[in-house]
Order: C-alpha cells, then sequence, then structure tokens
C-alpha cells in the first residue's frame, strides 16, 4: 500500500526546554508540517509513504526534503521554485502557562504554487491513499483549487482519501473554511477531527460538550460524527477527545464512527504528562491510516490510533519516532511506563 500526503512542510524554531521565545539566545530548529509528520509516522510503521509539496530551490528546502528522506519518506514528486521557507516560532507551555505558536509563512514557495505544479495523475500512479489537511485551502486560494483537483483525480483513480480538517484560527476565519471545506469534504472517505475542527469548519457544534470546563460528552461525539457521515458520506470519522487539566497534563482517548455499521468506538483513556503536543493529531492521523490499510477491527484501529499518538506527547519535536513495536508494548502494558529490559 502506498500513501500519498500532500502539504507544507515548515521550519520550526522553539525555544529551548520550557523557556520562553528569546529567554535565551538560541533557539531549536526542526522540520515540521501535518501532512510531513502523517508522511514520517507512516514510513516508520513500515508504510511506502510519499510527500509532496513545493519548496524554495535553496539550503533550507533541501534541509527539510532531508530531514524526510532520514526516515525513508518519498521526495520524488516535491515541486522546486520560487518562495520562501514558512516558518513557525514555538513556545511550549507549562502547568498553567499555555503552549504559544506564532506562524510567519506568507509568500512560503507552497503558498504561491500554481495548478500547473502538480501532475496528480503520475503522482497518484501506483497509490492507494491520499492524505491532506484543511491547512493547505487556508494558505491561499489557488492551493484550495489544487487540493480540489487532487482530490478528484484520486477519487477517479480509487484511491481512498483521508482528510484532518486541522482549523487554523490563525490562518482564515470560520466563515471562508466552511465555504472552501464543505464542498471538498464530499470525497473524504476518513474524516479527522475534534469539536473546534467541526464547529468552524463544518458548523456542527458537539451537543453537551465544554472543553474548556473539561466537560466531554459522548452522545454529543457520537451525534457529531453522524451528522458528517449523513451530509458528506465519510465512511470513517475520528475525533480526539482531549482533557486539558494544564499544559502539562492532558487526559487523551479518542472515538471512531463507523459509517456503514453506524457504531461508535471509544478507546482507552491516557493521562499524559507532556514533553511536546506539538504533532499530537497528526501521529493520531497516521495511526488511524496504519490501522486501516491494515484491516484491524473498529475497536482495535481507534486503540492503535491513541496510544501512537499518547507516546507523541512525550517526544521532543513535531515528528513522532514511534515504531508498531512501541505503540504495541503500550497497548500490552496499559500505560504503566515500565523499563523494558
Amino acid at each position: 500500500m502506498k500513501v500519498i500526503t500532500f502539504g507544507e512542510i515548515l521550519l520550526r524554531l522553539a525555544a529551548p526546554g520550557y523557556t520562553r521565545l528569546f529567554q535565551n539566545n538560541s533557539l531549536d530548529a526542526t522540520f515540521c508540517g501535518g501532512e510531513a509528520n502523517v508522511a514520517v509516522s507512516l514510513a516508520i510503521f513500515g508504510i511506502d509513504s510519499s510527500f509532496v509539496s513545493k519548496l524554495p530551490d535553496n539550503d533550507i528546502g533541501r534541509s527539510a526534503v532531508n530531514s524526510l528522506r532520514f526516515f525513508g519518506v518519498d521526495t520524488k514528486d516535491i515541486v522546486w521554485g520560487n518562495g520562501r521557507m514558512g516558518l513557525y516560532f514555538l513556545e511550549k507551555g507549562a502547568s498553567q502557562r499555555p503552549s504559544k505558536v506564532i506562524y510567519d509563512r506568507a509568500n512560503s514557495a507552497i503558498a504561491l504554487a500554481k495548478k500547473e505544479d502538480f501532475d496528480w495523475n503520475s503522482i497518484f500512479d501506483g497509490a492507494d491513499w491520499f492524505h491532506w489537511t484543511g491547512i493547505n485551502p487556508a494558505l491561499s486560494d489557488e492551493i484550495a483549487i489544487i487540493c480540489e483537483d487532487a482530490c478528484k483525480v484520486a477519487k477517479e483513480k480509487g484511491l481512498f482519501i483521508s482528510c484532518d480538517l486541522n482549523y487554523r484560527g490563525k490562518l482564515w476565519n470560520s466563515d471562508k473554511a466552511q465555504r472552501i471545506m464543505k464542498p471538498l469534504l464530499k470525497y473524504v472517505d476518513v474524516c479527522i477531527c475534534n469539536e473546534e475542527d467541526a464547529e468552524k469548519v463544518l458548523g456542527i457544534k458537539t451537543l453537551d460538550t465544554d472543553v474548556e470546563a473539561g466537560k466531554l460528552s459522548n452522545t454529543g461525539y457520537i451525534h457529531t460524527a453522524e451528522l458528517i457521515h449523513n451530509y458528506y458520506g465519510c465512511k470513517y470519522i475520528a475525533t480526539t477527545l482531549r482533557e486539558s487539566y494544564s499544559a502539562s497534563r492532558n487526559g487523551w482517548s479518542a472515538m471512531l464512527y463507523d459509517g456503514e455499521t453506524k457504531k461508535a468506538f471509544f478507546s482507552s483513556k491516557y493521562d499524559i504528562q507532556i514533553v511536546d503536543r506539538v504533532g499530537g493529531g497528526d501521529s493520531f492521523a497516521a495511526g488511524i491510516i496504519y490501522a486501516i490499510i491494515n484491516r484491524m477491527s473498529c475497536q482495535d484501529i481507534i486503540e492503535f490510533a491513541t496510544a501512537a499518538s499518547c507516546l507523541k506527547h512525550t517526544i521532543e519535536g513535531d515528528y513522532n519516532r514511534t515504531t508498531v513495536a512501541d505503540v504495541e508494548a503500550l497497548l500490552k502494558s496499559g500505560g504503566n511506563g515500565r523499563v523494558q529490559r
């Protein structure tokens, strides 16, 4: 099975440890991006994965590609051109101080991309799955058109399509997100989201749920998933259930809704002491894709994805350096964290 992911790869500049931005005279530089993170996770899981994007033809762009190649991600369909490398600055939160992300990605190479940059018929040759996120159409109106073109060709070629809604209020507003994303969702087989994504991107409010107050309703999430399935025809809806006790400690679980059987499956819940939560949703998406490809049962799909994402929260950087064996060990241990000898 071959998975194609499409999106922007960014240079992440993070304050060391849990310091404030520029508290010290240094920043830790790594590469990241929603779809790139998924491609890396899948490659580590042993899936043939490819990342498609447009990058500046300079040393920074080449270094970004090398970071993907290190993990075995196929980068042959990356396009080179004008523009700059998108950046984001990260200050990791601790206790009652939340994490902070500052984007600097205007006029990046991918944001300046044109339809003719991507030959989707060629890119999708031999592929089985296409993954993208709602971050892409927020980058430019042209990227929204490119996403639609990609989805049309992927559907014509019989690929399974997944989309993580990934609403980013710093990139666009809810009205525009709904106007662009609702028509695109009709192509999607697997919709991945949380309660904010569903409300901001699709206009569907999760009932009896108040994340800020720590109130989550299983029936509310099921109702949201039913509406997504009924309106857009998605075969699966996967949603994360994050309980934020503080920036350092979260309750983490998830739900998978199967549109065919109209049943919902809830995972075990993990109490996580967070090292780095950025990329946690991408590791969840990769876990969903891997588990579906491997024809796991619905309960096993959501357990695997939740455990994979739980482990990502304990790893520095956006890339989830977790193997299938690591995930299986967590599932067997129940999360006790005992030393493995």
